[in-house]
């Protein structure tokens, strides 16, 4: 399939650049009959049924992007993704002029970072750093709201960009859809966790314009004794709160079964994808020709979730990382 096959056009307008409060009264875009309904998240205890089976993503947020300046004094800034079992970092780096292999950052906080390589040729840095990379991130640490929040992130953003579910730290992005879950309505249903550090695998461009030939960054998963049997043993239906969510669920799933361990999934999910594992999907609305918005269409139909957003336009939803949602049953 084409790139473009997933473009829609969203008035800028429409995306989010702050938060509905309550979380759950964000509206919600009900894609379980025939046809499409509005509806809003405090409505899913009427929309799913006592025995579903709700997964949801329990990592949680960390103040991962540092401001800094080169030794030239030019500025910079580093979104810190991962950390590697050597000990060096993986980070998106960005300046005003290319940056260089050996290159030394100083950042905010005082923390010395020296650049070593761009193992993939993207914006994917493998660097070390001479101090305490977490304390840093805690103390001066920013939330890393996406390019597309076009105001610089607030106190209050450390608790409204992270989930009531958020436990294990890791994430450089928050799962988005279990952001309009609030304590109360969580009580309402029967939950599972799974854990899967969003990363860069989440949020890269697809910048293939054949999508078969796009290749995910991988990120680390978790999945506990206790959660794993309680998702395989389930009679009912499996409901994936959000797509990092499904990708979990899927990648065990088509490797020998939902079970306990760590790991790590580069799954790629687009059209003609073989769901075996989530019979509904709660996700917010994405970005243009993302990965994420070809996971939904794998899982909804293609025309049939395009022209879903086509409505959401219409009717003035909210879209992106503070937007609105949609519940998807395949046809």
């Amino acid at each position: 399939m084409r790139l473009s096959q997933f473009h829609f056009d969203c008035p800028e307008h429409l995306i989010a650049q702050e938060p509905a409060e309550p979380r759950d009264a964000a509206r919600l875009l009900d894609l379980t009959g025939a046809t499409a309904r509005d509806a809003s998240v405090s409505d899913l205890p009427n929309l799913l049924r006592p025995d579903d089976l709700l997964v949801v993503n329990d990592t949680r947020v960390r103040p991962a992007r540092l401001f800094g300046k080169r030794t030239t004094g030019g500025r910079v800034e580093c979104l810190f993704l991962r950390r590697e079992p050597s000990g060096c970092f993986r980070a998106l780096v960005r300046a005003n002029k290319r940056l260089r292999p050996g290159e030394m950052l100083i950042m905010d906080g005082g923390l010395e970072v020296t650049l070593i390589e761009r193992p993939d040729a993207d914006a994917v840095w493998r660097l070390s750093a001479n101090g305490d990379v977490d304390a840093t991130l805690e103390q001066v640490g920013h939330v890393p709201l996406p390019p597309y929040i076009r105001r610089k992130d607030r106190v209050a953003d450390r608790a409204r960009y992270q989930t009531v579910f958020a436990k294990h730290a890791g994430s450089a992005a928050a799962p988005t859809a279990s952001l309009h879950f609030t304590k109360a309505l969580a009580a309402r249903f029967d939950i599972a966790t799974v854990t899967l550090h969003v990363g860069y695998g989440t949020f890269q461009p697809v910048e293939a314009d054949v999508i078969e030939d796009h290749r995910m960054h991988r990120e680390e998963f978790e999945v506990a004794p206790d959660a794993a049997a309680k998702i395989a043993g389930h009679k009912g239906r499996i409901v994936a709160v959000g797509t990092t969510t499904t990708r979990v669920l899927e990648t065990l799933a088509h490797t020998g079964g939902i079970r306990p361990g760590a790991g790590s999934t580069d799954l790629f999910i687009y059209p003609g994808f073989q769901f075996r594992a989530v019979d509904l999907l709660l996700t917010n609305f994405h970005v243009t020709q993302s990965s994420l918005l070809m996971l939904v269409c794998a899982f909804g139909g293609h025309e049939r979730v395009l022209a879903a957003y086509r409505h959401a336009v219409a009717a003035q939803y909210r879209f992106f990382s503070y937007g609105d949602a949609m519940l998807i049953q395949p046809q």
